[in-house]
């Protein structure tokens, strides 16, 4: 190589190198924000699961500590106590419910699943939960018509708790008299390849009970 040559290499290399350090003069504060940004944001996600954790541990243990109580009404006026967010409200909520219904408070419990049981916001696992726990507690405080009107909402395909408010709508049917639909539809149960072995089993035996033959159809 020619001294001519390793002049313009030397010139060359030397306006990059100041290029470059204009560039970084210029725009490299770009750099460190984005390095303080992910470091701030690593951080701040582990400090957001940590408290997510630490709120969710307090949850438990004050459920826990509810549900110690001697009687259902005692369990249900401290579970009211709690203060709850996200999915873990309706969880206290619907362990409320059960202990209001358990203490005698059928319009308490039915109350305090109502809410959840109309919330198009809420994940369709927790609202066709409250509706079918409203329906379950509500069995001889609301008419079977209106239960019914409720379930069959929650009994479309695809529906999470299908099956279970099936059972439900036929246990209606047999309270308004309506004895051969209630037949037809724990058949329909028994016979449902989705259906638990519980389930069948429990289908079966109203049929039996309600004087049809299991085997028919």
């Amino acid at each position: 190589m020619s001294q001519t040559d390793s002049f313009i290499d030397e010139v060359t290399e030397e306006v990059r190198r100041d290029r470059l350090y204009a560039f970084l003069k210029k725009y490299g504060w770009i750099g460190i924000l984005a390095v303080v940004v992910l470091v701030g944001g690593a951080a701040w996600s582990e400090y957001a699961k940590a408290k997510a954790r630490t709120e969710a541990e307090a949850t438990g243990d004050a459920i826990t500590a509810a549900l110690a109580a001697e009687d259902p009404a005692g369990r249900a006026a401290a579970l009211n106590e709690i203060t709850a967010a996200g999915d873990a409200r309706i969880v206290v909520a619907m362990l409320r419910a059960g202990e209001l219904h358990a203490a005698g408070d059928v319009k308490g419990a039915l109350a305090a699943l109502a809410p959840f049981t109309t919330d198009a916001m809420l994940d369709p696992v927790y609202r066709d939960l409250a509706v079918l726990k409203s329906a379950m507690l509500g069995a001889g405080e609301t008419p079977p018509e209106e239960r019914m009107s409720q379930l069959a909402g929650i009994a479309g395909p695809g529906a999470p708790y299908r099956l279970l408010a099936e059972e439900q709508i036929a246990a209606a049917q047999v309270e308004m008299g309506d004895t051969e639909a209630a037949v037809a539809g724990y058949r329909a149960i028994s016979q449902d390849e989705e259906a638990s072995n519980a389930l069948r089993r429990r289908a079966l035996q109203m049929i039996v009970a309600l004087g049809a033959d299991p085997e028919a159809g």
